[in-house]
Parts: structure tokens; sequence; C-alpha cells
């Protein structure tokens, strides 16, 4: 039972956790106070998604696969294997299809890590 309880706060906290995360990789390259910040998650994502998904699968995720084991250990089975797609599909009910999620999460990471790694050279070299 205690276990259970455990589980279902592990849940809670990594939808919350990545979420924020994931909205943070979005806009954290706008502020300039929170642009080395925004550097360092943007480059933790990439990490996982080529290094570890290299060995895991492209895009692989492991705040993702964490999230999945404590679902999956709650009987609640994962719909998507994509995070992006997860919330999506529960919080809108939207039917759209996961590559299509996967390509546009592709391409705005690329824009936003290109973003962050510009403004973080160009504010150290007017520093």
């Amino acid at each position: 039972m205690e276990n259970k309880i455990l589980l279902h706060i592990l849940d809670y906290f990594f939808i919350i956790f990545h979420t924020l995360w994931t909205l943070f990789n979005m806009v954290g390259w706008i502020w300039e106070k929170t642009r080395p910040l925004h550097l360092f998650t943007v480059s933790a994502t990439a990490l996982s998604w080529f290094v570890l998904g290299y060995f895991y699968g492209w895009g692989y995720c492991l705040c993702t696969d964490w999230h999945w084991q404590i679902r999956e250990s709650l009987g609640k089975m994962p719909k998507s294997n994509s995070f992006i797609h997860f919330v999506i599909i529960e919080n809108f009910g939207f039917k759209i299809s996961p590559e299509i999620i996967d390509l546009t999460v592709l391409l705005t990471f690329i824009f936003l890590l290109l973003m962050s790694v510009i403004l973080n050279l160009r504010d150290r070299k007017f520093r």
C-alpha cells in the first residue's frame, strides 16, 4: 500500500517535473539571466536523445523511461513512447500521429538549441 502511494507521488512528480523541464527548454533562451541554465537543460536533453539514444533508440529520454516504469507499476500503461505525445493525448484528446509530433519536437528542439548556443556566445562576447 505504501509502495503504491509512493508510486502515485512519483507519477505526479514526473508529470510536473518533465512538463516544467520541457517548458523551460522552450522559453529559457529568451531571458539573458536564464540562458546559461537553458544551455545546460537543452544540452542534457540532447545528451539523452542522441548519446543515450544511440544505445537505446534515437530520441531516448531518461526521464520518460523512468516515468513509464512508474506508470507501468501502477497499471497505467502509457499510450505513447513520447512524453509530448502523451501530454497531448491525455490533456487535449487530440489524435495526432506520433511521427508528426516527433518531427515537430525535433525541429523545435534544433531551433531552441541553436538559439541557446548563439545567444550564450553573444552574451559572453559582450561581457
